[in-house]
C-alpha cells in the first residue's frame, strides 16, 4: 500500500491540497518532475546571454548569469506559490533571452544594463495592464474553443520540443526544413528510446510518479552509458549532450549583477519610436506567451471554471509580470510561466505547494548547480512528448463541425511548433477567427478585445519583430 504524507491543517488549509484532491507527496512529486523538466535552463540561459558581448565588449560571465538565473527563478515560483496558489514555475525565457542576446544587443548596439532595462520596463507596463484589468479582460475575451486549441498547440509544442532535444527530429543543411536523424544508431538516441518506453509504460500502468521516475531512470541509464562508452563514437558523435557525474558537487554563488540595468538607457541609443517598439514586441510575446501556458495548463489541470476562466488569473499575471522585471533588474533576462510546468500537472500537481517546491530547488541550485548539470536532454524528452499526449486530449472537445472556430483553432494548434512560437500561434487564431466570423456575417459576435488584440499582432507579425 503506498504511503502518502498527511498534510498538517495549516498547510493543507492555505493551498487547498484536500480541496483540489491533491496530497502533499503527489505536491512534492509534481514539484521534483518540474523542476528536472526545466533545470536546463541554468545552463542555457548563460550560455545564450554569454554568447555575444556589447558595443563596449562586455561579455556577461557564466557563473554570474546561472547564479542570478537560478536566484530569480526560485524567489518568483516561490511567490507563484505562495500568492497565486498555482502550480506554475517560471525562470528565464527561451525565445526572449535570445531577443535580448541578438536583437537588443546585436542589432541595435544596446549595452547589456540598458537592454536589460527594456526587459524591466516592459515587466511593469505589463504589471499596469493587470492591474488595470487589461490582461485578465482579454483573457476572458477568448472563445472557449480558442482556449482548448491554445492549450493542445502547447502540449505539440511541448512534444515538438522532446523530438527535438532528444536528437530524433534535425535541422538538415539542405532540403527539407526539418527531417529525421539520418543517423539513429547512436547510443544517446538508444538511452531516449529505452527512456521513452519505460515512461509510457509507467504512464500506461498509472503509477504515481511515473514521470518522474522515468526522469531519474533514464539519467542513471545515460550515466552508465557515459562511464562505459564515454569516448566511443557511437555515443558522443551525434544527438545531444552527455549524462557525467560531476566533479563537484558544491557552487560558489556569484550575485554581481544584481541591479545591473538601466531604465532610460535605450531611449538614448536609438530614436524614441523605435525604443517604442522593441519595448512592444517583447511585451506582447511575453504577454502571450504566459496567457497561452496559462490557459493550457490550467485546463489540463482542470482548474478552469465552466466559463474556461481560471479563479484568481489576476495574481498569476501579476506575479508573472513582476518576475519579467525581476530577470531584466537581475540581468537574466525576461523570467515568464514555463510550459514545462505541465509536467507537474501531469503527475497531479494541483496548488502552489508544486511551485513551492520547484522554488526551493532552483534556490537550492544556486549552490548545487553542477547536481542540475547531471540530468540529459535524453531524460527529459520522454516526458515533454508525453505531458504533449495529455494536453492533445482536448482536442476531442473543440466542436470541428463549426468551420468558423476549426479552422483558427487548427491554425492556433499548427502554428505554435511549426514556428516555434506559443505567441505566434495565439496571433495565428485571434486574426483568422476574427476575419472568418465577420466573413460570416457575425462580426457582432466578436468582443471588440479580440478586434484590438488582432490588430496589434496584424502589426506586430508585418514588423517581423518576433522573439
Amino acid at each position: 500500500m503506498a504511503t502518502t504524507i498527511a498534510p498538517t491543517p495549516g498547510l493543507d488549509r492555505y493551498f487547498k491540497i484536500s480541496e483540489r484532491g491533491s496530497t502533499v507527496r503527489t505536491e512534492i512529486i509534481a514539484g521534483l518532475a518540474t523542476w528536472l523538466t526545466m533545470a536546463y535552463i541554468l545552463f542555457v540561459n548563460p550560455a545564450i546571454l554569454g554568447s555575444i558581448p556589447d558595443h563596449a565588449g562586455t561579455t556577461l560571465p557564466f557563473d554570474q548569469v546561472l547564479t542570478v538565473t537560478a536566484l530569480v527563478a526560485g524567489v518568483m515560483t516561490i511567490l507563484m506559490g505562495v500568492v497565486a496558489n498555482y502550480p506554475f514555475a517560471l525562470a528565464a525565457g527561451l525565445g526572449l533571452n535570445a531577443f535580448v542576446a541578438f536583437t537588443l544587443v546585436g542589432t541595435f548596439g544596446l549595452t547589456w544594463p540598458e537592454a536589460m532595462g527594456v526587459i524591466v520596463i516592459e515587466g511593469l507596463v505589463i504589471a499596469a495592464l493587470v492591474l488595470t484589468g487589461f490582461r485578465e479582460a482579454v483573457l476572458n475575451a477568448i472563445p472557449m474553443d480558442l482556449k482548448r486549441a491554445i492549450g493542445i498547440g502547447i502540449g505539440l509544442f511541448i512534444a515538438f520540443i522532446g523530438l527535438v532535444n532528444a536528437g530524433i527530429v534535425v535541422h538538415p543543411e539542405a532540403g527539407t526544413i526539418v527531417t529525421l536523424n539520418p543517423d539513429l544508431s547512436t547510443l544517446k538516441i538508444l538511452t531516449f528510446a529505452v527512456g521513452l518506453a519505460v515512461t509510457a509504460g509507467l504512464v500506461a500502468r498509472r503509477m504515481r510518479g511515473g514521470l518522474l521516475i522515468g526522469i531519474l531512470f533514464t539519467t542513471v541509464l545515460a550515466i552508465v552509458i557515459n562511464e562505459i562508452w564515454g569516448h566511443s563514437a557511437i555515443w558522443t558523435s551525434v544527438g545531444p549532450g552527455v549524462a557525467q557525474v560531476p566533479d563537484k558537487v558544491v557552487s560558489t554563488p556569484h550575485f554581481d549583477l544584481l541591479g545591473n540595468f538601466s531604465i532610460t538607457g535605450v531611449f538614448d541609443v536609438v530614436p524614441f519610436l523605435t525604443a517604442v517598439a522593441l519595448i512592444l514586441s517583447v511585451m506582447l510575446s511575453d504577454f502571450f506567451d504566459t496567457m497561452g501556458t496559462v490557459i493550457g495548463i490550467g485546463g489540463e489541470a482542470k482548474l478552469l471554471d465552466d466559463r474556461g476562466r481560471l479563479p484568481g488569473i489576476n495574481r498569476v499575471l501579476f506575479i508573472d509580470s513582476l518576475a519579467a522585471a525581476a530577470g531584466g533588474a537581475a540581468s537574466a533576462s525576461s523570467n515568464t510561466t514555463y510550459i514545462e510546468s505541465a509536467a507537474g500537472v501531469s503527475e497531479g500537481g494541483r496548488t502552489g505547494l508544486t511551485a513551492v517546491v520547484v522554488g526551493v530547488l532552483f534556490l537550492l541550485s544556486i549552490f548545487l548547480s553542477p547536481l542540475a548539470g547531471v540530468i540529459p536532454p535524453e531524460a527529459t524528452a520522454p516526458v515533454l512528448i508525453i505531458v504533449g499526449y495529455f494536453m492533445m486530449t482536448m482536442v476531442r472537445d473543440i466542436d470541428w463541425a463549426d468551420a468558423s472556430i476549426g479552422i483558427p483553432a487548427l491554425l492556433t494548434m499548427i502554428v505554435m511548433p511549426f514556428t516555434f512560437s506559443i505567441t505566434n500561434g495565439v496571433g495565428a487564431g485571434f486574426i483568422s477567427y476574427v476575419v472568418i466570423q465577420a466573413l460570416r456575417g457575425r462580426a457582432d459576435k466578436v468582443h471588440w478585445l479580440l478586434y484590438l488584440v488582432s490588430a496589434i499582432f496584424v502589426w506586430y507579425f508585418v514588423r517581423g519583430l518576433l522573439a
